[in-house]
């Protein structure tokens, strides 16, 4: 099995096909495996890498709390990249992993091709980081108590992954089942070291200046990434935003297809140099912008 050696943790990755290469990040309650339906249909024509973080084994599971950070989980993905022999990559997150490929955009911008920052937002508000903080140490404690097994059949029934159980109860019986088999410690450090820790979207700095292609893509039922998905649109002068119909937060999951196709479209607009900035200034008048651009010589 390949591994690649990050800072503190070897972390195991898996790949299929050959081209222009995307690595896969995956959200909290997933792993490497929640990516098979990309996987399966990008292979046929890219290099498809897609790894397990730290904490989630066969990666492994490091003891020490402050081996698990935002900044940590960002700087993996440039490790398995190195690993791999990938010197540059479309990157793609759901989630937690959404976060890390946000992050690597700024971090790590001469190794990203692209950036997909997908259902990107729990928390992410300033009002919001507190009480998201303490629901995080929850979640830790009621790992730490319950165990991973238990842990999965109720968080898998959250308000937010039902969509997907609606959907496709066998593919979110899968999810569930996946969860299950997660580490009970890996968890629950994760969860207080990357989930509890990490800065609001709203508060970090250069994502103005971003210049890394960014599609942020969200489900319309996921309330609590939309509000944020707004904001990395409005503020990422490459970024385009795709909000998908009755879908929850497992949008790769719930829609497969859909997810797939607008992947292929940006990758291929990317790869072509053909997506640009916004070529408009934020907050113009919606009626007079053209006055005013005429009458300035523009």
């Amino acid at each position: 099995m390949p591994y690649a050696q990050a800072d503190g943790a070897r972390l195991y990755y898996e790949e299929a096909g050959a081209g222009e290469a995307i690595v896969f990040v995956h959200e909290f309650a997933g792993d490497c495996r929640s990516w098979e339906p990309q996987i399966r249909h990008f292979s046929r024509r890219y290099r498809c890498v897609a790894f397990n973080a730290r904490g989630y084994p066969p990666s492994e599971v490091p003891d020490d709390q402050a081996l698990y950070s935002q900044d940590i989980a960002t700087d993996d993905i440039a490790a398995v990249m190195r690993g791999a022999g990938i010197e540059r990559a479309h990157v793609v997150g759901m989630s937690m992993g959404g976060f890390a490929a946000l992050h690597f955009g700024l971090r790590h911008a001469g190794m990203a091709r692209s950036i997909v920052v997908g259902a990107c937002g729990y928390g992410a508000k300033p009002e919001e980081s507190a009480q998201y903080a303490l629901d995080s140490e929850a979640i830790a404690v009621e790992y730490e108590t319950r165990g991973a097994a238990e842990v999965a059949e109720i968080y898998a029934n959250g308000a937010y992954r039902l969509q997907l159980k609606e959907k496709d109860p066998r593919g979110w019986a899968e999810f569930r089942d996946q969860l299950a088999g997660h580490s009970t410690e890996g968890s629950a450090r994760t969860m207080r070291g990357v989930q509890k820790h990490r800065p609001s979207l709203w508060r970090i700095d250069g994502l103005a200046g971003m210049s890394v292609p960014a599609l942020v893509v969200a489900g319309d039922e996921d309330d609590w990434c939309l509000e944020p998905g707004i904001h990395l649109k409005r503020t990422i002068p490459t970024a385009a935003l795709l909000i998908l119909p009755k879908t929850g937060h497992a949008v790769n999951l719930e829609e497969p297809a859909l997810f797939n196709r607008a992947l292929a479209d940006f990758f291929a607009t990317v790869e072509a140099g053909r997506w640009t900035e916004r070529p408009f200034a934020q907050g113009a008048s919606a009626l007079l912008s053209g006055f005013h651009d005429a009458d300035s010589g523009q």
